[in-house]
């Protein structure tokens, strides 16, 4: 949202007052001495007349863990403060011993290396962040107009005593520096240019597809490549200005009398997860089960019981391995949506028919549910009975016939209405249903609603996800145990990643739509989600056989993998023999990555980097890398290049350092080295794509030909080391999700923990080094 109409001027119809100077006589510490307390006046005081008839900023500067300092401006402390908040620290919460210096013209706070200098001398206003880790290093800035209070529609009288304030728009607005050649990634899944300078992002849920502006996952924290990052800890809209109002400065504004943001120090982007994950929660453990391949009957396609066997027999006998077998909205029936009782006219016997499913082929389950209730399903009475669901103003159940005729949502705000939801997903995992695909939760009614408990409208629209997804994952982790529930959630806000995990939403089938849906992906993980996922083929229309079989390459080294469509089916057969084969290919090769991605796995859950992302997170230092969104990194050691062109063309990059290729090309052969930094244009075929390993990898793989998710990660395994040079040690993990120890390597000489039996250990070229029985 913009407040001025360039340098100038301020944008007609608004009216803008900034903090001048800080009131020394005006200054406290408090809170035990972790905050700083400040009046900051919007006009200069020089004399006692001059604190008559003036506005004022309350900020107050606080110290919240090692690296973390908050900052909350306040305009009028009066106004209500209604929820839902984010839920903070979640884990734990480190000590934090704040420093507080006083000098002339200055007073600062610092917390852990990062601190907060605030300028106290009249008529000049400044607040800079450094790194003191860094040589004082600057981080960013609060200078000259940048922050303030504004009004839209604001009275023309000075005397507000006479006007309502009704019609008037208030909003606080701040405004951090850019320094020289800053760039800005983040504000979660956002599928436009992977780089945000000069764009206005609005972190606001909404149900947009893959091809706009808007966003099923609308974060409002960003980072850079100066080395740190800015949450802005509010639930509702925030409106930002990335460099499109002032192009040296990242706006951020929301509506009402207060604004509260963290920022969050670095150095590197991993820190910044890191310590961003702190603050709003690290990913849970999912099940190994769930990096398997995902089948899904779709979404407006013709099936039932007999087509559903037919499909998993089919891919069975292709020996393409499937490990979780999706039934879409329509294993209800129509225009019940959501009654959370299987179609009879489809499923007879819908718990034997799992059972059989799951005996016959070793897959695991997951249906498709939503949050809003149909007027037809026999839930519509029920909740609006207990009032479960939302309401309008005037006491009405909040109905729409968007999605389904007549249908309520269900407020989530509401204990009892989150125990009567989740006592029917109980009789769903009763019948041996593993899984739920929690579609939806964007589009959430923000002016004529009501809510249980009496949260504020605004707030719930992107927090409603929060709710709809902590609903439902916690009822699988109550019947599966820590590390063993997983859901397919499409909506989400931060601390989201918690719960795993997520896929892109709606995308068309186009190889546009594959490089949109790859930069929504980076995004996200910017804001630290951890696991990620996107519909195979494209979710809108029917892709062509090429663009299949890319897209195959590219979900399956993702972290999750779905073949899932609108319209048309996305088994392989549709499309030509070479798609089974591609198909089975990739499953097999990541069955067989399995021990080295769930021990990636393992350290996510531990630190909150995420395993799919973008190369700068890994290569900082190489000022290419911050451009980079058409290739991402899987781990700490695979580097994936994904091909959309249909010539098998593919230009990408290899940072410094000796890349190992997995698959051979036009240009070399599967197994040769190649030195970075380099450009690279190559040709692959429809088998292959750029996936190289990183100097120095350990990796823990599975045997060739391995079709399954869920084995022994310790036994009958190969060892393949890539160009290591020094001493290393590299995490072993079980199927569970168990730390067993490491392997270690010095010199020539491979030890491994006791856990592990029949293993090799060979060099990138595959000449063996040692062996265990």
């Amino acid at each position: 949202m913009k407040f001025r109409d360039g340098m100038w001027f301020v944008k007609e119809g608004m009216k803008v007052e900034y903090a001048i100077e800080v009131s020394q006589e005006n200054t406290e510490i408090r809170d035990e001495g972790k905050t700083v307390h400040l009046l900051c006046p919007t006009r200069s005081v020089k004399s006692r007349s001059g604190a008559i008839d003036t506005s004022a900023l309350n900020l107050d500067i606080t110290a919240h863990s090692p690296g973390i300092i908050s900052i909350e401006t306040t305009h009028w402390a009066g106004a209500r403060r209604r929820g839902p908040f984010f839920q903070l620290y979640p884990h734990e919460r480190p000590e934090c011993q704040p420093a507080i210096k006083h000098g002339d013209g200055y007073i600062s706070l610092s917390s852990g290396e990062l601190t907060c200098k605030v300028n106290t001398e009249t008529d000049n206003f400044g607040i800079e962040f450094s790194d003191q880790s860094h040589a004082h290093r600057k981080l960013t800035s609060f200078d000259f107009r940048s922050l303030g209070l504004a009004y839209s529609n604001p009275p023309t009288q000075s005397r507000s005593l006479a006007h309502s304030l009704d019609k008037v728009g208030c909003y606080i607005v701040a405004q951090l520096s850019m320094s020289v050649g800053e760039k800005i990634y983040g504000f979660g899944e956002q599928f436009t240019e992977f780089v945000k300078n000069g764009q206005r992002i609005r972190a606001f849920n909404e149900n947009g597809g893959t091809s706009s502006e808007q966003a099923y996952k609308a974060i409002p924290f960003y980072l850079t490549n100066r080395g740190y990052g800015v949450f802005v800890d509010h639930t509702e809209l925030v409106d930002f200005e990335v460099g499109s109002e002032r192009s040296a400065r990242c706006q951020f504004s929301v509506e009402g009398q207060r604004l509260k943001f963290y920022l969050i120090n670095g150095p590197t982007p991993k820190d910044i997860i890191e310590r961003y994950c702190l603050l709003t929660g690290r990913p849970s453990l999912p099940p190994a089960w769930s990096f398997g391949l995902w089948l899904s009957t779709s979404f407006t396609t013709n099936w039932n019981e007999e087509s559903v066997e037919g499909f998993m027999t089919r891919m069975k006998e292709l020996d393409s391995p499937v490990h979780t077998l999706h039934l879409d909205s329509f294993w209800m029936r129509r225009f019940r949506f959501c009654d959370f009782t299987f179609n009879n006219n489809v499923f007879n016997d819908p718990k034997s028919m799992i059972a059989r499913l799951k005996s016959k082929f070793n897959v695991h389950i997951c249906v498709w549910i939503n949050a809003y209730i149909a007027q037809e399903s026999p839930l519509f009475q029920e909740g609006m009975d207990n009032n479960y669901l939302i309401r309008r103003r005037n006491g009405d159940v909040w109905q729409w016939d968007y999605w389904q005729p007549g249908m309520g949502i269900v407020d989530f705000t509401n204990p009892a209405a989150r125990k009567w939801y989740r006592s029917y997903l109980h009789k769903l995992v009763d019948l041996g249903v593993d899984s739920f695909k929690t579609d939806f939760g964007e589009d959430i009614p923000y002016i004529d609603a009501q809510f249980h408990d009496g949260s504020d409208p605004k707030k719930v629209h992107n927090y409603f996800a929060q709710l709809y997804n902590e609903a439902v994952f916690g009822v699988l982790k109550e019947r599966f145990g820590e590390g063993k529930a997983c859901v397919f959630a499409r909506s989400a806000t931060a601390g989201g990643q918690r719960m795993p995990c997520h896929w892109g939403g709606d995308s068309e089938s186009t190889a546009v739509a594959m490089a949109e849906t790859l930069r929504g992906g980076l995004s996200l993980s910017t804001t630290g989600f951890g696991y990620w996922s996107h519909d195979i083929g494209g979710f809108e229309g029917h892709p062509p056989a090429d663009l299949y079989k890319r897209w195959v390459a590219f979900g399956l080294l993702s972290t999750h993998s779905r073949l899932h469509g609108s319209e048309s089916y996305r088994v392989p057969w549709n499309y030509d023999d070479e798609a089974c084969d591609v198909l089975r290919l990739f499953t097999k090769l990541k069955c067989r990555l399995m021990p080295y991605l769930y021990s990636q796995a393992v350290i996510n859950a531990k630190t909150g980097v995420p395993i799919l992302r973008p190369m700068f997170f890994d290569f900082g230092n190489d000022p290419t890398a911050w451009t980079l969104d058409r290739q991402y990194m899987l781990g700490d050691y695979l580097l994936v290049a994904p091909v959309f062109e249909a010539s098998g063309q593919v230009e990408f990059y290899l940072p410094a350092g000796k890349w190992t290729r997995w698959f051979g090309s036009d240009k070399g052969h599967a197994g040769e080295v190649v030195e970075g930094p380099k450009w690279m244009e190559e040709t692959y075929n429809m088998m292959s794509l750029p996936l190289y390993v990183r100097e120095g990898s350990v990796l823990v793989l599975g045997q060739e030909g391995e079709g399954r998710v869920e084995y022994d990660y310790t036994t009958d395994v190969e060892i393949r080391c890539y160009n290591v040079t020094a001493e290393i040690e590299r995490l072993v993990v079980d199927m569970e999700g168990n730390e067993l120890g490491s392997v270690k390597l010095k010199g020539t000489k491979v030890e491994v923990p006791q856990a592990m039996k029949r293993w090799k250990a060979v060099d990138h070229a595959g000449n063996m080094l040692a062996e265990g029985k």
